[in-house]
């Protein structure tokens, strides 16, 4: 295990108060920092996160705050956990704070920038030109399994591999491994249109069409998310990890993930405004099916379940229908290109 450091954990949702808890579970100093006094003081009084994680006490070495320059004082790693959607405007409001603070920075969000189709890598260097390079965590993960202390593994993607190493050394623990890597843009890609693909999942298994759906859609939906990568950057290999399959196999499959509910909430004839009431918690799957079908036809890249996740989110196309469109696809070879 690594030395003892002091670290800012930015945005206190289920996954960012996970991670805090595991780091100060780690022997470090974790300052917990959310938006909301409220809600703050609320999980400074009952030692938890009440909302999102009712069963895990927080470690001592865990302090929550809303004071945001609070909790970048001595800041040595600042770790960014909010939702894709506001993560332009969130580095913004951060960087005056900067000035004081030498700490280099991480983030564990996913997603792509609304409006845009940027990763997220692609805005921080638009925002942080100057700063050194960051670090990405992804990979099958669940809060409420990483607070349990359950087994996970996940990938650090850095471009400074003696950065990624570090951060990986800080989650290293005897019941959670991370793994490193240089591909940023596979992981970036990897860890948003996965969600796409568990609302694909979702429509599936609420329409009941079995189990030989859901691996055809996830088999072909990582095939999806390779083909998209490839082309703007990414290698193949970082899809087959943690970070690509890993994290659509889990995403798809268990009712833990919100883009899954969703999409069993749409098969359900809920409109998407009811879905999203119904799970009252980000759905970075939403967003992203609009921005990963806008990357599909920005590269001409053949994307047909994320297309149809589009039209049923954004279009109004029933599910059902969806369903059908796909399985009217002429019939072509399995893989793009031979296999070696």
């Amino acid at each position: 295990m690594s030395r003892t450091q002091n670290i800012a954990v930015l945005g206190a949702g289920a996954w960012g108060t996970a991670l805090a808890i595991h780091l100060a579970r780690n022997q470090h100093r974790v300052r917990l920092w959310g938006r909301n006094p409220e809600q703050m003081r609320a999980m400074h009084l009952a030692r938890c996160n009440a909302r999102y994680l009712p069963e895990t006490l927080f470690p001592d070495a865990l302090t929550p705050t809303a004071d945001l320059g609070t909790a970048l004082e001595c800041a040595e790693l600042i770790l960014i956990v909010v939702p894709s959607s506001g993560f332009r405007a969130f580095l913004q409001g951060l960087r005056p704070h900067l000035a004081r603070c030498s700490a280099r920075i991480a983030w564990a969000s996913k997603g792509l920038e609304s409006g845009t189709a940027k990763r997220l890598d692609q805005v921080f260097a638009e925002e942080m030109p100057q700063h050194a390079a960051p670090a990405i965590i992804s990979g099958p993960t669940f809060a409420r399994e990483v607070a349990a202390g359950l087994p996970t593994a996940v990938t650090v993607a850095s471009h400074d591999c003696a950065f990624a190493e570090h951060v990986a050394a800080l989650l290293h623990s005897p019941s959670f491994r991370a793994y490193r890597v240089d591909d940023v843009i596979g992981v970036e890609l990897g860890g948003a249109v996965k969600n796409v693909l568990a609302i694909a999942a979702g429509i599936s298994d609420g329409l009941h069409f079995g189990s030989n759906a859901r691996a055809a859609l996830i088999t072909r939906g990582l095939a999806e998310i390779m083909r998209l990568a490839e082309v703007m950057g990414g290698r193949r290999e970082t899809l087959m990890g943690l970070a690509g399959l890993g994290d659509l196999i889990l995403t798809c499959t268990d009712n833990q993930s919100r883009n899954r509910r969703f999409g069993m909430a749409l098969a359900e004839g809920q409109s998407v405004a009811a879905a999203l009431a119904q799970i009252a918690q980000a759905v970075e799957g939403l967003p992203s099916a609009r921005e990963a079908w806008r990357l599909a036809c920005e590269h001409q890249v053949d994307m047909p379940i994320t297309h149809a996740v589009y039209q049923v989110a954004y279009e109004g196309l029933a599910p059902k229908l969806a369903v059908a469109q796909l399985l009217q696809r002429n019939s072509r070879p399995e893989f793009d290109q031979p296999l070696a």
